[in-house]
């Protein structure tokens, strides 16, 4: 079997990273980088889109068997499960936010031609008065998520459609350069990923697999060397992360989830959601 990729649940480096549906971040490139002397080598987030606002200095944007060197001003935006790494010089200047899924999936729930777009590594080179708008953007951004205001996470989902809106209006108006990814167990990991979350009902492995073009065993020998765990295991986990948007905000009853979800029975459910939470469904709702 093939090694594990390396993964991260949380930003580069983080190993008790505690994974959040409504995860936003900001940071300096410099404030994590300098720590790494400068060079993140090549990983990957299963549920995080990273957005690099490079404003200066020397970068160089690497997968597993590929490199480019970029042209600052620059904009890269990396989506969940690609391959990325990047060697800095010490005078780079930028920013990289970094939301969930979970987050890009709320802002644009009905907007399929923007959400394909991003399935894929863009790099964007920005003219001078591109940067100046995309620098005003990122102000804007930094200072509502750090700051405590009224309707914070409102304005911040707005700030975010401003973005990702005005980078899909960059690319389809001018192109943009890409770095292909070359790894096919993660094309194939992704494109699992794609059906898991865009599936009505529950189905089967070899349903999944067929989708595939590949075999069962073949898939979760896939999943194993991506994620570390059973094709199984990762559909359980998106139906559990499901159950828990449904217990924080609706007032379904645990048994109506388990049936929303699919489930042919509530204590099993329960009983899969305790296991992966440490806590029971009920548990889990009454400590939001």
């Amino acid at each position: 079997m093939k090694k594990k990729l390396t993964y991260y649940d949380g930003l580069y480096g983080d190993i008790d990273f505690k994974e959040k549906n409504n995860y936003i971040f900001l940071e300096l490139i410099e404030t994590r980088s300098k720590g790494f002397d400068w060079v993140i080598k090549p990983h990957f987030h299963a549920h995080l889109y990273q957005i690099f606002f490079i404003e200066s200095g020397k970068v160089v944007l690497e997968n597993s068997d590929q490199s480019l060197s970029l042209k600052t001003p620059c904009m890269l935006v990396i989506p969940p499960n690609t391959i990325h790494g990047l060697r800095y010089s010490k005078n780079v200047k930028g920013h990289i936010l970094t939301i969930s899924d979970t987050v890009f999936d709320n802002i644009f729930p009905n907007t399929p031609d923007l959400v394909i777009e991003f399935e894929t590594l863009k790099y964007i080179i920005l003219s001078s008065g591109l940067y100046e708008k995309m620098q005003l953007l990122f102000t804007e951004i930094n200072e509502e998520l750090f700051t405590k205001k009224i309707n914070k996470e409102l304005m911040l989902h707005a700030l975010l459609c401003r973005l990702f809106i005005s980078l899909h209006r960059l690319i389809v108006n001018h192109g943009n350069h890409l770095i292909k990814d070359t790894n096919q167990s993660l094309q194939y990991y992704r494109k699992f990923i794609q059906s898991v979350k865009a599936a009505d009902k529950q189905k089967t492995i070899p349903a999944y697999a067929n989708e595939l073009n590949i075999t069962a065993v073949h898939l979760n020998r896939i999943c194993n060397e991506v994620r570390g765990k059973s094709a199984l295991s990762i559909i359980q986990e998106h139906l559990i992360e499901q159950a828990k948007t449904y217990l924080l905000h609706t007032s379904y009853s645990v048994s109506e989830i388990a049936y929303l979800l699919n489930f042919e029975y509530p204590n099993y459910f329960a009983r899969l959601f305790k296991k992966l939470n440490g806590v029971s469904p009920r548990e889990f709702r009454s400590k939001q």
